[in-house]
């Protein structure tokens, strides 16, 4: 008799968990809030992309010796040292150069009559993923700079620093939820001073020359060695 009573209370009762109604919406709830975190980290990633591209162009058209005697000259290690910013600023949960590439261009005009053109005169580039400028390469001579419609031009006897950053996304737990992966920028700056735009990047020390970031080489992460030497 008592274990009859136990099962027609329990026939009657109408407390419980929702086991079954957990067990079917869990991994809806879940898939939701996984996306939500990858969905944040992919906005700020892409924001951070942005920052650099401005940082990189706005540093670079600032660089060069500080002489008033004559115009001024940019040296290889003024773009290293720009370089090394870019990846000091980017940080290592991005990892700019081993999964990106960054690409800066000397965007000058032509002063020649009848050409209206303008010449990429130098560009130098850093960084693993293989992609090259989607404007022009070095001695390239273009309309202009950037998308379709909206390209930019250097002045006369003035010189435009454009950037271009290429970075594959890396995500923190999956990457099936993000449908394109690649984040792209681009940023423009006028040089700020009176720049020697005759013959390119110099070396400081031509008998021990700083590293050249060619376009043709795609190396990943910078490292500074013990005698401060760039790789």
């Amino acid at each position: 008799m008592k274990r009859l009573n136990i099962l027609r209370r329990l026939l009657r009762s109408r407390s419980g968990v929702a086991m079954t109604e957990f067990a079917l919406g869990a991994p809806f709830l879940m898939l939701a809030g996984i996306y939500g975190v990858e969905e944040a980290n992919f906005v700020l990633v892409n924001m951070k992309i942005n920052q650099i591209a401005a940082h990189i162009a706005d540093n670079a058209s600032r660089v060069g010796d500080t002489s008033q005697l004559q115009y001024r000259k940019v040296y290889e290690s003024d773009i290293n040292d720009v370089l090394v910013g870019a990846q000091v600023q980017a940080g290592q949960s991005i990892n700019l150069f081993k999964y990106g590439r960054v690409i800066i261009s000397s965007l000058e005009a032509v002063n020649q009559p009848g050409i209206s053109n303008q010449l990429i005169h130098w560009q130098r580039c850093r960084g693993a993923e293989t992609v090259s400028s989607s404007y022009g390469n070095e001695g390239t001579l273009v309309s202009g700079m950037g998308p379709a419609g909206k390209e930019v031009t250097a002045e006369p006897n003035d010189g435009v620093i454009f950037v271009e950053v290429r970075y594959t996304y890396q995500p923190l737990i999956t990457g099936v939820l993000i449908s394109n992966r690649q984040i792209r920028s681009i940023a423009a700056f006028n040089v700020r001073d009176s720049r020697d735009l005759s013959g390119g990047l110099y070396q400081r020390d031509t008998a021990k020359p700083d590293p050249v970031q060619s376009c043709n080489v795609y190396t990943g992460e910078i490292v500074i060695g013990t005698d401060g030497t760039m790789a």
